[in-house]
């Protein structure tokens, strides 16, 4: 457990409305429902394409377990609407009956907020390393990713990534799931670029507290 933690389970994460990148409002946390709060890197980082992916890919068994996904980059809106746009053409199936949810606009899969001031990331604690890029661990998620990408980009199918991100290359995923009455259930700091819950995991955590 890292001691730089902010945010610990059983804080209580006080009311707010966010506004994702379709201008739509998103409240976390929301009510009858888990949050599944995930502050990122920059647009078009490619650990972080590589992930959603795999989110956008069991978002059906996600929303069945009642969370819902809101995933925070410390970009701009206009950096992050292509990137957005790339994930609602990759989700696995139409999101149906969700639009009462994440306020994401129909097909979007997931709200996307820009925190470009990463007022949330000083909010939860969330702080930018070097160790992002340098750990071992991360080199091999980080060349797939960055493989995907350029694949991507080949086809005209991938927007580009910014040559200088907003916000820095150094930034640290965080993971938090929140209940709908705002008490923090777990949380996790991630050590490197590619560290963070797998879907699997989110899963196992949403059943327990469903007990």
């Amino acid at each position: 457990m890292t001691t730089r933690s902010a945010t610990e389970p059983g804080d209580i994460v006080p009311e707010r409305t966010l506004t994702d990148v379709t201008g739509v409002p998103v409240r976390v946390p929301e009510p009858g429902r888990l949050t599944h709060l995930q502050l990122r890197r920059f647009a078009g980082c490619p650990v972080c394409n590589l992930h959603l992916r795999s989110v956008v890919g069991r978002l059906a068994e996600i929303e069945a377990a009642g969370v819902s996904e809101v995933v925070v980059f410390h970009s701009t809106e206009d950096e992050l609407r292509p990137h957005a746009a790339d994930l609602r053409r990759h989700a696995a199936a139409p999101r149906e009956g969700a639009a009462g949810h994440r306020g994401a606009e129909p097909g979007l899969p997931l709200a996307v907020v820009a925190d470009p001031d990463k007022r949330l990331y000083t909010e939860f604690g969330v702080e930018p390393s070097r160790r992002a890029v340098l750990d071992p661990r991360a080199w091999t998620p980080i060349l797939r990713g960055v493989l995907l990408s350029l694949r991507g980009l080949l086809r005209r199918r991938h927007p580009s990534p910014p040559l200088v991100p907003g916000g820095g290359r150094y930034g640290l995923p965080g993971d938090f799931l929140i209940a709908g009455d705002g008490r923090v259930i777990a949380c996790k700091y991630g050590e490197h670029a590619y560290d963070q819950w797998s879907v699997d995991e989110l899963l196992a955590l949403a059943r327990k507290e469903a007990l």
